[in-house]
This record gives structure tokens, C-alpha cells and sequence, in this order.
């Protein structure tokens, strides 16, 4: 019998950079090429197995973009226990922008979490903005994955190893 966890995944990134798209891509195999921009959170989950063979649940929480944490936001990565962290590859200042809501949620919340970066839009690689230099730097702070929503390129890597991360990471506050 399968012991189940639950954790709170937070989504932080810029406006457009395609994280309810992620979301839609790793938990129904769905792309939209419209877009709408998101209000406020929306919640999906997803249960992948884990390395001990355990049903992982991850709560996500799909937060509106922004390139700063307003107390709104801020109030949604409460219980937080890990973060998927969206930049456009396409976009490099997102990096940047995605890199800072980090510090700022982890100032918030008063502990660092498990975190994956990911560099979405891998499939417009004649638009892609972000140099190998700056995608090796930042591989040696955080996980890194060129994804691609619209294809699911990386999408699931990108989710797997978030889960290892937060699996054993200790539960913190309580998970809605």
C-alpha cells in the first residue's frame, strides 16, 4: 500500500511566460494558442509517483503574473513547499524577474524551498534570448529546464524533478 504526501507548489513567474500553459501541458496533455491572462490563482493538481514508489500529490498553484510579490500574492504562497519557477526563454529580462519573486517569497515565507527553474518556449529557438553562459550560471543555483508548453518538451523532467525535490523536503505549513 502506497503512502500518499501532498505538497503546495507555488508557480512564480512574469506576465505571458506561460505558466498556466505549463499547468495545462504536464496535468491534462492540452496547449491553448489563446491567451488569456490569469487573475488572481487558479489550483490544479498533479500525483506523480515518487523514488519510493509513494503517490506525491502536488498542489499547484497557478498565481498571476507579476514581476513582484503585492500582498495578494504574497498571501497565496503561504504553506508554500516548493516552487516552479516560469521564465520565457524568449523574454531573458523574465529571468531576471522570476529570479527576484523568488527572494521575495522565500523573505516572505522565512525559509528557502525546492525550486526548479523553467526556461519555457524552447520550440521558438530562432526568438530565444537567453545565452548557454547565462543558462549555465544559473544551473549551478537551481535546477534548469528548456521547455516547451506548447509541445511538452521538458515539461515533465521539469515536473519530476521538483517532486523528487520536495518529497522528502520537510512538509513545513499545512498544504490546503
Amino acid at each position: 500500500m502506497s503512502v500518499s504526501l501532498s505538497r503546495k507548489i507555488s508557480l512564480l513567474g512574469d506576465f505571458a511566460v506561460g505558466k498556466t500553459s505549463t499547468v495545462a501541458r504536464s496535468v491534462r496533455n492540452t496547449f491553448s494558442e489563446a491567451y488569456l491572462t490569469s487573475v488572481g490563482v487558479k489550483v490544479d493538481t498533479k500525483t506523480l509517483p515518487d523514488a519510493e514508489g509513494r503517490d506525491l500529490r502536488l498542489v499547484l498553484w497557478d498565481i498571476a503574473g507579476a514581476s513582484s510579490l503585492d500582498q495578494m500574492r504574497a498571501n497565496y504562497i503561504g504553506g508554500s513547499q516548493g516552487l516552479l519557477l516560469i521564465a520565457d526563454g524568449t523574454r531573458a529580462d523574465t529571468v531576471d524577474t522570476v529570479l527576484a519573486l523568488r527572494d521575495q517569497a522565500v523573505r516572505l515565507l522565512g525559509r528557502d524551498l525546492p525550486a526548479v527553474l523553467i526556461l519555457n518556449k524552447c520550440d521558438l529557438a530562432g526568438e530565444w534570448e537567453v545565452p548557454p553562459e547565462r543558462l549555465r550560471e544559473l544551473a549551478q543555483r537551481l535546477p534548469v529546464f528548456s521547455a516547451s508548453a506548447r509541445t511538452g518538451q521538458g515539461v515533465e523532467e521539469a515536473f519530476a524533478a521538483l517532486a523528487s525535490a520536495v518529497a522528502d523536503a520537510p512538509a513545513g505549513s499545512k498544504s490546503p
